[in-house]
């Protein structure tokens, strides 16, 4: 009887597989699709390099986000992302046409439902992983830009600049990988309406790979009539040096940028390895590109006379407290010095706040839509010879910093620096003090401060 029973019972009719949901399944993750197929030897073969490729991103990844741009910035590694993204992109194409064809074969794919999923899910990984191309080849081009600048012609804005350009080789470099590193951050404040480059923003960056310390010594714009290294005075200001030393070969033979370089160097007591330009004007893009930067401002600011807006309006006024500054506002902010109680020390504080704050927003994982514009920004303003396989270990020492009230932030106005005595040629100017700034990089730097075996 139950035998009866049995043979009676209805057959349940399994319900056909539609080949749209294939695709689409395939499209979500290769294979998945040729599963729903019933084909699980195929399912295998297209999910299998893609879950090697998922297991190499996340390693890689693990090492936080910063870490996988500076890598980026190395042409190998860039290259190799790149045609990684494409191939699996056609992994991907071939998989979810695969998947449709399995269960209708040809004809199916010609049928407008399934024809125009297929055809709309191509267009979607089309899009993405040429997006995510984009992303590593402007990297790689921005590599070039950045660490391997030409020799010359300007920074960003079309401004005039020294004939040889933004470009030095090393005069020395760190003895071991353990050694101290000097790098000098200049903003250059360049326009269409100038005759020559004024580099206004000196900071020389000092951090010590081994203990993690960082110094940030700011060269106010108006030292003049310092001692060089070779024994002569330089009558002018400090920030003139650059431009100078480009006009006259004879005088200084090592050109613009390497004379800046030495001089600096010599003067704060320790070896400057490396240089970091950054145009002024494309600083103020960058900003905009990362959407702004929060500082604390720790005193109410009114420039009456500050004429750095694109409309030409004429002043500045920034309330105490914490502000979110646009690129423009920034710009202002690192620019004015003229407001009550503002002058070029006041100035050069705000101009390392500006950097730190811009650090902290460049960490931000939320700015990854933005990554393109800012890497097309940060390209077109920075330029630098510092060695690109070292940028893993700046940016390893940089994490370690828990907080910016582990850097030690000078200026180097008054007590290190005077005005001479009235009457003096020259206009505004200020004098260092030598024997203050002896004192000031033993201490910063210790022994591997000049001063610190220098003979009395």
């Amino acid at each position: 009887m139950a035998s009866d029973l049995n043979r009676t019972r209805p057959h349940r009719a399994r319900p056909p597989r539609s080949p749209a949901i294939a695709a689409f399944l395939s499209f979500v993750w290769p294979g998945l699709g040729q599963w729903y197929a019933g084909r699980r030897r195929e399912a295998v073969l297209f999910a299998a390099p893609i879950a090697a490729l998922l297991l190499l991103l996340l390693i890689w990844l693990a090492g936080g986000l910063e870490r996988a741009v500076v890598d980026l910035l190395l042409p190998a590694v860039a290259v190799t992302f790149i045609i990684l993204i494409l191939a699996e992109g056609a992994w991907r194409i071939a998989a979810l046409v695969h998947a449709a064809w399995l269960i209708g074969g040809r004809p199916v794919l010609r049928r407008p439902p399934v024809g125009g999923a297929v055809v709309a899910l191509t267009l979607v990984v089309v899009v993405t992983h040429i997006w995510a191309a984009s992303v590593a080849w402007s990297l790689y081009e921005a590599s070039g830009r950045v660490f391997d600048p030409p020799v010359a012609g300007p920074i960003a804005s079309g401004a005039p600049t020294p004939s040889d350009g933004f470009q030095a080789t090393p005069q020395v470099t760190p003895e071991t990988a353990q050694s101290r590193i000097n790098i000098l951050l200049t903003g250059i404040d360049s326009s269409e309406l100038r005759t020559q480059a004024l580099t206004d923003t000196l900071i020389v960056v000092s951090v010590d790979p081994m203990t993690g310390d960082v110094a940030m010594v700011s060269f106010p714009r108006d030292i003049a009539r310092f001692t060089m290294s070779d024994g002569r005075l330089f009558p002018g200001k400090i920030n003139s040096l650059m431009t100078e030393a480009d006009k006259d070969p004879v005088k200084y033979p090592d050109g613009g940028l390497p004379t800046l370089i030495r001089e600096l160097g010599y003067l704060l007591g320790v070896p400057i390895h490396y240089y970091a330009a950054v145009d002024l004007d494309g600083f103020r893009k960058l900003i905009d590109a990362v959407g702004g930067v929060t500082v604390d401002n720790p005193k109410a600011i009114n420039d009456p006379t500050y004429g750095g807006w694109l409309d030409g309006h004429i002043g500045f006024r920034l309330s105490k407290g914490v502000h979110r500054l646009d690129g423009e506002t920034a710009l202002a902010y690192a620019r004015s010095r003229r407001g009550a109680g503002d002058n070029d020390f006041t100035r050069a504080r705000r101009q390392q706040q500006l950097l730190l704050a811009l650090r902290t927003r460049l960490t931000d994982p939320t700015l990854l839509p933005q990554l393109p514009a800012i890497i097309e920004a940060g390209s077109n303003t920075l330029r630098t010879n510092f060695p690109r396989d070292r940028l893993q270990e700046m940016l390893a020492v940089g994490r370690a910093i828990e907080s910016d009230d582990g850097i030690r932030r000078v200026v180097l106005g008054p007590p290190y620096a005077k005005n001479p005595p009235p009457g003096t040629p020259g206009g505004y100017q200020l004098i260092i003090d030598m024997d203050r700034l002896a004192k000031l990089s033993i201490e910063l730097f210790g022994t591997d401060s000049r001063y610190a075996t220098a003979t009395p």
